[in-house]
């Protein structure tokens, strides 16, 4: 549950939205010429298939804040389905005859969405998600979150370089991850925080979870 009465701690913005998909974008357009049907790291998914997942993803949380009335109790009844067995259940998919780059416009797309949603929506609004009713900020550090992690597991895939920077990482860990490690290197500790790498002196993560929930 994020402490909203801290003084210190930072917004998570639709501005920080933004630039996560833009750094996102540039990263992955270097791997354009890259095999896209390799395992996005350890993950069972595609890199395709990732980033049809975190465009649903950031579309989804746009959803979630766009009625007058956002539900409280479950999510927008949009109907997912997965194109395979083992694969992600999305709304969204990208075409594949526009290849890569195609692929990555739906992305641009959907994270154009929620920035914008993040940013016209009131901050006492509230809506459903399964780790807690949350606000627009949380909306947006959720889908800051998912942009930094899965950008991470289709780099590796694709073999380019990924290294989001300190600030926008503290903030979504602040936000979302309070009881994470607050003295440690913040790209790895949010790593650590999902799954995806360990931390001196604490084991890697079996399972994990972030808490939306706002502090009224």
């Amino acid at each position: 549950m994020a402490d909203d009465h801290d003084p210190t701690r930072m917004p998570v913005t639709a501005d920080d939205v933004r630039h996560a998909v833009r750094l996102a974008l540039t990263t992955l357009r270097g791997g354009l010429g890259g095999d896209w049907d390799a395992k996005a790291g350890a993950l069972e998914w595609t890199c395709w298939e990732t980033v049809e997942h975190l465009a649903d993803d950031l579309f989804a949380y746009a959803a979630q804040l766009g009625p007058e009335a956002p539900p409280l109790d479950g999510e927008i009844p949009f109907d997912w389905a997965a194109r395979r067995a083992g694969g992600p259940r999305n709304v969204t998919f990208a075409d594949r005859s526009a290849g890569p780059t195609g692929l990555l416009l739906v992305l641009e797309a959907c994270g154009a969405m929620l920035t914008a949603m993040v940013r016209t929506t009131p901050a006492d609004v509230r809506s459903y998600h399964g780790f807690g009713t949350s606000d627009p900020e949380g909306f947006a550090g959720m889908g800051v979150v998912e942009v930094l992690v899965h950008t991470h597991d289709i780099a590796e895939g694709l073999g380019v370089s990924w290294t989001p920077p300190a600030g926008l990482c503290d903030r979504v860990l602040k936000r979302l991850f309070p009881d994470a490690p607050a003295d440690t290197d913040r790209w790895a500790t949010l790593l650590w925080a999902t799954g995806r790498g360990e931390l001196p002196g604490r084991e890697r993560l079996e399972s994990w979870r972030w808490y939306g929930a706002v502090e009224e």
